[in-house]
């Protein structure tokens, strides 16, 4: 059973179109939207483990410039 999560995401001012685009295109992302409130972008990300998610795709999520603050939400199944 695959990890999913949904990252909440800050940007600096104006980023929040080009963040929600660059991390569209990172693979195990699987939707990042711009929205209002005290998140500038929400995505989901799905990988094989929590390690995985980590490893690739939060990394790389937070090398995307602009971000400037990420909080980690993992799905749980109860």
């Amino acid at each position: 059973m695959s990890v999913q999560a949904y990252i909440l995401i800050q940007t600096e001012v104006g980023k929040a179109a080009s963040v929600a685009k660059s991390i569209s295109a990172i693979p195990g992302v699987t939707i990042a939207e711009g929205v209002t409130g005290p998140y500038d972008v929400i995505m989901r990300a799905e990988s094989p483990s929590m390690e995985d998610l980590g490893r690739t795709v939060l990394a790389k999520v937070q090398a995307v410039p602009g971000i400037t603050r990420t909080l980690t939400c993992p799905v749980t199944h109860l």
